[in-house]
């Protein structure tokens, strides 16, 4: 899982980070530093990108602060980055913020915008990770009425990504 997690970051920042070579470097840079275990390096890396909107960064900063990795592990702050790379689309980091929400980690619990956030990331997983998501998903749904099912793929319906830049 966390393999997949690296590799489905660093392909969207790529992608996203394609016309700027510089920002591009660096975000090579830091996950080059996060993959060899220097944390602190990669977190220096990835916080200007971050704050500038980059949602691969933005996504690595928030499993950083979830795991304290290079950074005190803190729930909220892990929250609100995988917010703003979820928000613009990131699916990994919509998988991380919905179990946030389930695990009432850094937000309050709340079943109904953690299956909103799996609904999406379940959607939009590659091939390879759709299936473990979806039993996650799944997990949580069971937890739900049907009226909090039917307000979760609502929001998940309604939804739509916001880029920061």
């Amino acid at each position: 899982m966390r393999r997949a997690f690296l590799a489905a970051a660093a392909a969207a920042a790529l992608a996203v980070s394609a016309g700027d070579f510089a920002e591009a470097a660096t975000f090579r840079q830091g996950v080059s530093a996060f993959n060899r275990q220097d944390y602190l390096l990669a977190a220096q890396n990835f916080f200007p990108l971050a704050e500038q909107g980059d949602p691969a960064a933005q996504s690595y900063l928030g499993f950083m602060f979830e795991t304290g990795r290079g950074v005190p592990r803190n729930y909220t702050e892990a929250a609100m980055w995988y917010r703003r790379a979820a928000e613009q689309g990131d699916t990994l980091a919509q998988y991380s913020l919905g179990l946030l929400y389930d695990k009432g980690q850094g937000v309050p619990q709340d079943i109904v915008e953690a299956n909103k956030w799996l609904n999406l990331s379940t959607a939009a997983a590659p091939r390879q990770a759709r299936e473990a998501r979806a039993r996650l998903r799944d997990a949580v749904t069971t937890k739900m009425t049907r009226g909090e099912i039917a307000r979760a793929r609502l929001r998940a319906l309604e939804w739509v990504p916001t880029r920061e830049r």
